[in-house]
């Protein structure tokens, strides 16, 4: 990789991170505590705000790959380390969208048709957030590495 290259991936891993740093971790549990939030208030909420994460974390993830990608083809191999943590966070991104988002999104849809939300207790919550700390992990790596590239 070359510096250009590796800058451009640096700042959208940063950008990223920051993302998931900010909602995942701030925003998130924040919500529940404001007054007048209702748990049915808070997961709407929370629906639309991490469709909106997701979406940008696919771009982001999608400019971090193919800056790897590209300067792979065009100037020469990137290190084998910036290739791992990239397919690490790229990884867990699916991971969630694909098999932990459907059955937050069906438990959010039963507390938002009245369903009690002590009734509809999910590990997928436990499974998103420790996925969210191995992405924050691997994308904290990865801008540091690169950056040093």
């Amino acid at each position: 990789m070359n510096h250009t290259s590796a800058a451009v991936a640096a700042a959208a891993t940063f950008v990223w991170l920051g993302m998931v740093l900010a909602i995942s971790f701030l925003e998130a549990p924040l919500k529940f505590r404001a007054p007048g939030v209702t748990v049915p208030i808070g997961l709407g909420i929370g629906r639309l705000v991490f469709r909106a994460l997701n979406a940008a974390e696919a771009v982001l993830a999608a400019v971090v790959i193919g800056t790897v990608v590209i300067a792979a083809v065009v100037i020469g191999s990137p290190p084998t380390i910036v290739v791992v943590l990239t397919a690490v966070a790229a990884a867990v991104l699916v991971i969630q969208l694909v098999l932990v988002r459907p059955p937050l999104n069906r438990r959010s849809d039963r507390v938002l048709a009245g369903e009690d939300p002590a009734r509809t207790r999910s590990r997928a919550h436990l499974w998103y957030v420790a996925l969210e700390i191995v992405k924050v992990l691997s994308l904290a790596a990865l801008g540091w590495v690169l950056q040093a590239v």
